[in-house]
């Protein structure tokens, strides 16, 4: 108690500064030159255009290697040749020659796309006298949890520092000539739920308690942390004395530390996960901190206090983890506990839920633990709201606005229960939301990036895959049949142990059996195709739910072509250190490093991380809940990728065929809630540059490969089953020589 009370009663109070002094302080020199070329976040700028006879010798050496490589399928050692790819540029990469109307705004000189409005470049126009800032803050009330004092998160944030202009104004210069639309709609969909009107003066008064939160439903890799970044920079400028918190997945909050270093932001971050301090936090508290014993040094409830008390006296931002914050806010704890215990239900004014689907569940400790927070104003992030079924949809709403689901709670439980009757259910269900809910298209990604193509490989089971499977039923109930059949399907060693098979157990535990791809079919297929992509200089993500088939891919990958963990293979699940998990991100992302594949658990791995280095996916398991396989893709497809994306999802069984189509129907409902029914077509339009799969091509047609292939379709993430494309029925070669292999109509 003594050492708390040492560290924290000391006088924490800034006095108030003039608005013009404040000024002074903060304001950062900004360059008011807009930029030639508009960009999503981390992308790349790209390199010099080659002529044309580059291009044509590059073509040749492609084809040269690929030929190379083709004839090394079901060899070891295949040989790495440097090709350059091709970057795409112009005005379909974002790349827009860009002038200045003053009527409209920032507008392209070639297609005409309109970058930037001119309501937010020029100030609005004004009856009244001189553009003018004024201050209205005033004597804050203090709040003490046992000698902890704090301006009393009530009164203080709703206290307007600027009166005149709009929130724009309080928008750095470099983030408004850089957010792209659907992040500037976003931002005022955001200020006017969380705060209300657009135009200061009018926030004189404090914010109408009544105000719930907001889900910004942008799909992912859209820049949804860059967008809330640039929110909390403006919040904080009107209303300083605000608390807020960002509650995050355990593996995302070294990302929002970076991201707040990456756009240099003048507002410290304190991870209260990090048991390290960052040099952000009060002097004087960490000085009273450094003067304790080592075993008070060493107690995580004291460095956690000195981060708390940093966020709480000054204009920051904490980040915390979801467990993290269920341990901290649980029934159970010592004295330094319970402290901290009220000081995060009591003191945040504004909360940012990342990835808020988490707490989806009503029987969590998570979600119980969100809803004791004392403020109402809640920001969720999550490109995938709609999870499994409507009711964990509603868990999420009464997350985001408690008020707001429970007006609902009635007429959402009789449309929920008529969906099947009602053809209507859903649309009501999604008008119901809209007030609450932001939503872009995935119709965003489409300005700067190449493209994407997902496929369900149907791949035929070898014989003693066949012999294994018949021992399951055809289609499992429990988990444990469900796991079997996904092991079998990507190679037999992999079940060498199972009581069902004890009579095969020494024939499948052999050297030669477990090392040997060709005794499984996915297997097969993977090697092949990571040896492929080798050649091209393109790099694998192999996403799995289980680690066993991950360990033997790494294997095999060794006793084929020598390679090693931590070089050509990278490995990731979710006992991976957080600093070594982000080493090998940045070595993926590396276009220099000698990385080929990814070997990711699909658990750890799907969420709110950039993997732009890989061009390949591969979901080597279908699962239940298809927005976790939109996450996992989205790793690639995301700002900042430079190639076309191609995903594969193979199967072998009658059982994963079945769960695809599960999946679409609850994708369809995703679809409709999210209004996102009618995005997605235009990865089918002829117009768009859909990339032959050259690679998959060479496959499906080698004599060595062939006959391990049964068929290939549209995987329904893409094209949703419902959609008619009558003016896209022309297909690629891919696909017409697929016909020509199968006779497919």
């Amino acid at each position: 108690k003594f050492v708390v009370d040492s560290m924290i009663n000391v006088d924490d109070h800034d006095e108030l500064t003039l608005p013009e002094e404040k000024e002074q302080k903060e304001q950062v020199p900004v360059k008011e030159t807009l930029p030639l070329i508009f960009r999503f976040e981390d992308e790349e700028p790209l390199p010099p255009e080659k002529e044309e006879w580059e291009k044509g010798v590059d073509d040749l050496f492609v084809e040269m290697d690929m030929c190379i490589l083709e004839s090394r399928i079901g060899f070891t050692n295949p040989s790495d040749s440097p090709i350059q790819s091709e970057k795409t540029s112009g005005c379909q990469m974002g790349n827009h020659q860009l002038f200045l109307d003053e009527q409209i705004g920032l507008i392209c000189k070639v297609c005409s796309h309109v970058h930037l409005e001119s309501k937010y470049i020029f100030p609005p126009f004004r009856t009244r006298g001189r553009h003018e800032r004024k201050y209205f803050g005033e004597s804050p009330s203090l709040w003490d949890v046992d000698g902890f004092k704090f301006y009393d998160s009530s009164a203080v944030h709703d206290a307007a520092i600027y009166g005149e202009g709009t929130v724009w104004d309080l928008v750095p210069l470099s983030a408004k000539t850089t957010m792209y639309p659907h992040q500037r709609e976003g931002f005022e969909f955001m200020w006017k739920n969380i705060v209300g009107d657009m135009y200061l003066e009018k926030l004189k008064e404090p914010i109408s308690g009544n105000r719930g939160g907001c889900i910004i439903s942008h799909p992912p890799g859209t820049g949804k942390t860059r967008l809330t970044i640039v929110f909390l920079q403006a919040f904080l400028k009107q209303f300083p004395k605000c608390r807020p918190v960002i509650i995050a997945p355990s593996n995302l909050l070294l990302n929002w530390e970076a991201e707040f270093q990456k756009w240099e932001v003048d507002i410290p971050f304190h991870n209260l996960n990090s048991k390290d301090f960052s040099s952000q936090e009060d002097e004087a508290t960490v000085s009273v901190f450094h003067c304790l014993s080592r075993a008070g040094k060493n107690n995580p409830h004291l460095i956690r206090m000195v981060k708390l008390r940093s966020w709480a006296k000054s204009k920051s931002v904490l980040g915390i983890s979801y467990d993290l914050f269920r341990i901290l806010t649980g029934e159970d704890g010592d004295s330094y506990a319970t402290e901290i215990k009220e000081i995060l239900l009591k003191l945040p004014g504004l909360l940012v839920l990342e990835e808020g689907h988490t707490a989806r569940n009503d029987q969590s400790l998570v979600w119980k633990a969100l809803n004791k927070i004392e403020t109402e104003k809640r920001i969720l992030l999550s490109g995938t709201p709609f999870q499994n079924n409507i009711k964990e949809l509603y868990n999420t709403l009464c997350v985001v606005s408690p008020k707001f689901a429970a007006d609902l709670e009635h007429k959402w439980a009789y449309l929920s229960s008529s969906i099947d009757k009602n053809v209507r259910a859903l649309e009501e269900l999604r008008d119901m939301i809209a007030p609450l809910v932001h939503k872009c298209s995935e119709n965003v990604k489409k300005v700067s990036l190449p493209g994407i193509r997902d496929i369900v490989i149907h791949l035929k089971p070898t014989h003693l895959q066949k012999e294994l499977l018949k021992r399951i039923p055809e289609f499992p109930g429990s988990f444990y049949e469900q796991n079997m059949v996904s092991l079998i399907s990507v190679h037999p060693s992999l079940v060498a142990t199972r009581k069902e098979f004890a009579d095969l157990e020494s024939q499948l535990k052999e050297r030669g059996c477990r090392l040997d791809p060709d005794n499984g079919v996915k297997m097969k297929f993977v090697v092949e195709l990571i040896r492929l992509c080798g050649g091209l200089k393109e790099r694998v993500i192999i996403f799995s739910q289980l680690l066993d088939p991950l360990n033997l891919i790494k294997e095999q990958l060794h006793s084929l072509f020598g390679w090693t963990l931590g070089r050509e293979i990278l490995y990731m699940d979710g006992k991976l250190d957080v600093k070594q998990r982000q080493i090998s991100i940045n070595s993926l992302n590396d276009p220099k490093s000698d990385v080929k594949v990814l070997l990711a658990s699909i658990k750890a791995c799907s969420e709110g991380i950039s993997l732009i280095g890989a061009s390949r996916v591969v979901l080597l398991d279908v699962l239940w809940n298809p927005s976790v396989e939109q996450q996992a893709i989205s790793r690639a497809y995301r700002n900042g990728q430079t190639k076309f994306v191609h995903v594969y999802c193979p199967v072998s069984s009658k059982w994963e065929v079945d769960k695809i189509e599960q999946q679409t129907k609850k994708k369809y409902h995703s679809d409709v809630i999210m209004s996102r029914n009618k995005v997605n077509t235009f990865k089918m339009d002829p117009a768009c540059s859909v990339s032959e799969d050259t690679i998959l091509e060479s496959m499906v047609k080698h004599e060595c490969l062939r006959h391990i292939f049964e068929k290939l379709s549209h995987a329904p993430r893409v094209v949703p089953p419902t959609t008619c494309f009558n003016s896209c029925n022309r297909p690629s070669k891919l696909s017409y020589r697929l016909e020509l292999f199968w006779g497919c109509e």
